[in-house]
């Protein structure tokens, strides 16, 4: 007698085994797809985390001007010429310097020249001189012919020399922006000079340049 063993599924509820396996199968496909969603979910939510900042600003604003450089002369006696001039002959001529702007000066300078011009001014040896003092208070005027006294204090503004020159530096200025220097200007016709420089005419200018104070923090 020949003895045949059934396959599984000619065994009696094979069927229902095999359904079980696929719905445990399909029970843990909807865990693995609600677990890989759930992780999806989280992600865009950590994204959308990533682009939120906290934000603040503030504001200010301020007012900047730029000053002003004035150079005056309120008074001035260099208008007035002399004639007839002897050698050893002075000329005193006041003027006042103003610095009348918001911004202080740094340093001054004079030119001088002359037009038409003559041996008065082109002798450098013989020919006219000048010289400029400062008072530290308004010079008290006498004349005409002009002559000036100081009340308070005088210091050297130009030591003598030839009258003609560009850019000459001038010292002990006040400069100070508001202020006002007193000057004294003295031509000296020398007491040496010859034949030559007589009948001769020159018509002098003077130009005061004032150049700014030096940069500051402000």
């Amino acid at each position: 007698m020949t003895s045949v063993n059934p396959l599984p599924s000619d065994e009696p509820g094979g069927a229902a085994t095999d359904n079980t396996g696929m719905r445990r199968d399909l029970f843990h496909a909807k865990k693995l797809l609600l677990s890989i969603a759930a992780l999806g979910a989280a992600a865009s939510i950590a994204g959308l985390g990533t682009f939120a900042t906290f934000t603040s600003s503030t504001n200010a604003s301020n007012t900047i001007a730029s000053g002003t450089l004035s150079l005056t002369a309120p008074f001035s006696r260099l208008g007035t010429g002399a004639s007839p001039i002897a050698p050893g002959d002075t000329m005193q001529r006041a003027i006042d310097l103003s610095y009348s702007g918001s911004i202080s000066f740094g340093s001054a300078t004079l030119t001088t020249s002359a037009s038409p011009s003559s041996l008065l001014d082109t002798d450098a040896t013989n020919g006219l001189q000048i010289a400029i003092d400062k008072c530290s208070v308004a010079w008290t005027e006498s004349g005409p012919p002009y002559t000036y006294t100081c009340g308070g204090s005088t210091s050297t503004v130009l030591a003598s020399r030839a009258l003609v020159g560009s850019n000459i530096a001038l010292s002990n200025l006040t400069l100070t922006a508001s202020s006002t220097d007193h000057l004294r200007v003295t031509l000296t016709f020398p007491s040496g000079a010859g034949n030559t420089l007589q009948s001769q005419s020159s018509t002098v200018s003077y130009t005061f340049s004032g150049t700014q104070r030096a940069g500051t923090d402000q």
